[in-house]
């Protein structure tokens, strides 16, 4: 018997996780935003728009007027029954379009 040249094939015994390891590992993803502006957003609407706003405190007082400008930590609001306020925000309850 001649000794032929054969090519010993050996099997993978790892398995198809090792031969591709970028699918292996998840993709990280992205932290969410820390700010959406979707605040500033509602402030500049209501601004351009001179929409007349109720905005309702803490304490339960309601303020009427129409927003004139904001910033990070307060509210400029222009009355026609008063003089301008400045209201702070972490003493804002909530706020809503005044019913016209």
């Amino acid at each position: 018997m001649e000794a032929s040249n054969r090519k010993l094939i050996r099997p993978n015994l790892n398995g198809p996780k090792e031969q591709n390891p970028q699918r292996r590992t998840p993709k990280s993803k992205s932290a969410p935003p820390d700010q959406t502006h979707a605040e500033c957003f509602y402030y500049l609407k209501q601004m351009q728009t001179k929409t007349p706003m109720v905005i309702v405190l803490r304490d339960g007082e309601t303020v009427h007027g129409v927003i004139e400008w904001y910033d990070k930590c307060c509210l400029k609001v222009s009355r026609q029954d008063g003089p301008n306020l400045l209201i702070y925000k972490p003493s804002i309850r909530y706020m809503y379009k005044a019913v016209s």
